[in-house]
């Protein structure tokens, strides 16, 4: 088995590695192929991957490469982990936000599309090596924004199988596992659980939890209200909870509170990205100690909790041929009965050697279902954009979105988005 990393030089990395070491014994990967434009990322990066499988015995091979057509020839699965024009190009979407008074994130809003134009077109040249070079592959999408390439992979490049994949639903389930076992319940294993979610990525609500088979959803809402009702300050406006009877993603706090989330990058800098930047220079310093062998602490500060638990068991689910539930994103083909087909959600799958497989579920009430409609318009549009280098189809995607500037300010913001990245997009040319 081969299983390429493309963005292998991330700081991710080693937590994937770790993962992969921990299921060596039903997982058998034979190559690790890590490839990264970054030379001396990679070095760093890969040179302590490899000391950490040399350290466990060697159960695989870790090689290294900067040729991604060499680096998927012949894989069975590819992971991206990929970020176009690195850390400081995030750092750029989240400013560009702030400069025109709109929300700045990676994936959510205006710096969420500025990723995605960049991201897209590099995910789709991957979609076409993998048709040539690795033919019945696997892509595993976590680069972000997450649901935004998974559409675009679905409309582009639908014969290449695919998913994307978020930790959130992940990090979620660990959570209340935590807080069932704060309150005596005993240790759960994740495998034990199921949870129901639907949505888009960064947009999506909880409903549901199972524990072999037990739905514990009232326990488990209940504790949510009453956690909301002895906090000074709550997260979440707690009638808000009781009328949707849904614990929201955490990235719904962008378009539920737009106005706070809008004044708090006053505080700036740092922004998220400047902190990542930093953590992540403390982390490739450790990585680059040839005396370690093991992942440092400080990876956790990093964000993506449980990334390689989420990588690995969906791996071994697909390879073992397992038939597990997980919360992915891909598109549902009727599974939320009347949807459009053709869109992309994240949502429970049954995961098996056949493939992914969208399990029939409830669609959401109004309430949800007008915002992920036009979120969704928002994304279609994007992709539209981003694979074809439609400048009208920029300014309708920012139009559409809820958190996109006023008719009027549309074509300013896009100028700015176009013009601070257009090193990363030779698609749109120049001009308006």
């Amino acid at each position: 088995m081969k299983v390429t990393v493309i963005g292998g030089g991330s700081s991710y990395t080693p937590e994937l590695v770790a993962g992969f070491l921990e299921r060596a014994g039903s997982l058998p990967v034979e190559e690790l192929r890590l490839m990264d434009i970054d030379p001396a990322r990679l070095e760093v990066v890969g040179g302590f991957a490899q000391r950490m499988v040399c350290a466990s015995g060697g159960p695989f091979e870790v090689r290294l490469s900067d040729d991604q057509r060499a680096a998927v020839q012949g894989a069975n699965y590819v992971i991206t982990q990929l970020r176009v024009g690195g850390m400081q190009a995030r750092c750029g979407d989240e400013y560009l936000g702030r400069r025109h008074g709109l929300i700045g994130q990676e994936t959510t809003g205006v710096g969420g599309m500025a990723n995605a134009l960049r991201t897209i077109p590099v995910i789709l040249k991957l979609a076409e090596d993998m048709r040539e070079l690795a033919p019945g592959a696997l892509l595993v999408n976590f680069s972000n924004p997450a649901g935004l390439v998974a559409e675009a992979l679905s409309r582009e490049a639908g014969d290449v199988m695919s998913v994307g994949v978020c930790n959130s639903p992940i990090t979620t389930t660990m959570g209340i596992l935590k807080q069932i076992e704060d309150r005596g319940g005993g240790k759960i294993g994740l495998h034990r659980t199921e949870l129901n979610t639907l949505g888009l990525n960064h947009l999506s609500w909880h409903r549901g939890l199972t524990i072999d088979g037990e739905e514990v959803w009232p326990q488990v809402f209940g504790g949510f209200l009453e956690r909301l009702a002895s906090e000074e300050q709550p997260s979440w406006d707690p009638r808000t909870i009781e009328v949707l009877g849904m614990i929201p993603n955490g990235y719904l706090e962008y378009y539920y509170y737009s106005d706070r989330k809008v004044a708090s990058q006053q505080a700036w800098p740092p922004s998220r990205a400047e902190q990542v930047m930093e953590i992540e220079a403390g982390l490739l310093k450790q990585y680059a100690d040839p005396e370690r062998n093991e992942p440092p602490a400080e990876l956790m500060r990093r964000g993506g909790a449980y990334y390689s638990t989420m990588a690995v068991r969906l791996l071994n689910a697909h390879h073992n041929d397992l038939g597990e539930t997980h919360v992915l994103n891909a598109r549902h083909g009727g599974a939320v009965a009347g949807w459009p087909e053709d869109w992309v959600l994240e949502m429970g799958c049954r995961v098996d050697r056949a493939g992914i497989h969208p399990l029939p579920t409830e669609p959401l009430p109004p309430v949800c279902f007008g915002l992920l409609a036009q979120v969704k318009m928002y994304e279609i549009l994007t992709v539209q954009a981003a694979a074809h280098g439609d400048r009208d189809a920029a300014f309708a995607a920012l139009l559409a979105h809820p958190l996109g500037p006023e008719a009027d300010r549309v074509q300013a913001v896009l100028d700015d988005m176009l013009h601070t990245n257009q090193r990363y997009l030779p698609r749109f040319g120049e001009g308006r």
